[in-house]
């Protein structure tokens, strides 16, 4: 491992005039017990690097992985009060879009591009040492996100060859990786793709339960698998899209019923209305909010153990819901991409310029 330098401290961050803890006081029922859901507030920590982090893992309040531009992946083990440059050797031109981390030793990391460009990694001590897994081979293919269903099998997205998203399957922990058959993929739109921006454009839920999500086309769409990504259904979503920089961005389901959406238009000072929507049903079918996200969001996660208390996050700030995502409201303005909440219950967000923060309670 290479140490980053000095002790990283962390720094609180209190942007707008409002603390992310005052934004979440409202009641949100939790599963087994009411009472409210404990607020957190961000706390930004110093990584020690300017590299853009669009790949995050939350491990737990201690533990958690980043993977971004110029090959970097960073892990801190104390709670962001120290990162460690566990990046895997030669990767300096890659750009890690995606991390799924099984815990504090054991992680996956994806680099996005067209060709040989879309890699998989594989640690098994922390970053110590890396195994590449996959090379992407097929010049038409540029993977977009990976997601794990537990410990053994997982997924990678590319945005579609020759009609169809193509899906990448593991069974061994991301040790090889095989292409799945198309023929259970409904057809791609004209100029359809998923967007490489927060490492949820592909997410999954329970054993067998996974969501993609789409842009650029004329309709946003998300598409569900309930078989590990054999055979596909597609639902229109109500986030617009009609242009190469809009559409579904980020997903997160608490559980295989239950899940959020948020997108937008990710071009700075573009307008990104209607841009959160949520489902009830499994995807079949998505409801705008009725007060969406301020701005283009790239990333959304649940708060743990909460049935209606969520974040989202993007360049601009962080919005929250206390209402399963009927209605949002910004609560600080500082610029992330991606964001993760850990089963302890701290949520991690990474973004531009090294930036990484934790909550706290």
């Amino acid at each position: 491992m290479k140490p980053m330098g000095k002790t990283r401290r962390m720094l609180s961050v209190g942007l707008g005039g409002v603390a992310l803890a005052a934004a979440l006081t409202a009641p949100a029922q939790a599963h087994g017990h009411g009472g409210d859901h404990p607020a957190p507030s961000w706390q930004l920590t110093q990584t020690g690097t300017d590299a853009r982090f669009r790949g995050l893992a939350a491990v737990s309040r201690t533990t958690a992985w980043v993977a971004g531009t110029k090959g970097t992946v960073l892990r801190t083990s104390d709670g962001g009060r120290h990162w460690r440059d566990v990046s895997p050797p030669g990767a300096g031109e890659l750009e890690f879009r995606d991390v799924e981390a099984f815990d504090g030793r054991r992680a996956v990391v994806l680099a996005i591009g067209e060709g040989e460009a879309s890699r998989v990694y594989r640690t098994e001590d922390g970053g110590a040492t890396w195994k590449e897994s996959f090379r992407n081979l097929d010049p038409k293919a540029f993977y977009d996100c990976l997601t794990f269903f537990d410990h053994r099998h997982g997924l990678a997205v590319s945005d579609p060859v020759d009609g169809r998203y193509r899906i990448l399957s593991t069974a061994d922990g991301g040790r090889s990786w095989k292409v799945l058959p198309n023929t259970g993929m409904p057809e791609a739109q004209p100029g359809e793709a998923s967007f490489a921006a927060s490492g949820q454009c592909l997410v999954s839920s329970g054993p067998h339960d996974v969501w993609l999500a789409t842009g650029g086309a004329a309709t946003a769409r998300v598409l569900h698998s309930a078989d590990r990504g054999l055979t596909w259904t597609a639902a229109a979503s109500t986030i617009p899209a009609g242009d190469p920089a809009r559409g579904v961005f980020g997903l997160a389901f608490r559980d295989r019923t239950h899940g959020l959406a948020v997108g937008g238009d990710y071009r700075a000072g573009q307008p990104s209305p209607r841009a959160a929507e949520a489902t009830g049903n499994g995807g079949r079918s998505w409801s705008p909010a009725s007060a969406p996200v301020a701005a283009y969001r790239s990333g959304v996660a649940w708060l743990p153990h909460s049935r209606s208390t969520a974040l989202a996050v993007g360049p601009t700030g962080t919005d929250a819901t206390t209402d399963g995502g009927r209605t949002w409201h910004t609560v600080d303005t500082g610029s992330y991409d991606t964001v993760d909440c850990a089963p302890d219950g701290v949520c991690w967000a990474a973004g531009e310029k090294g930036r990484v923060a934790r909550s706290t309670r």
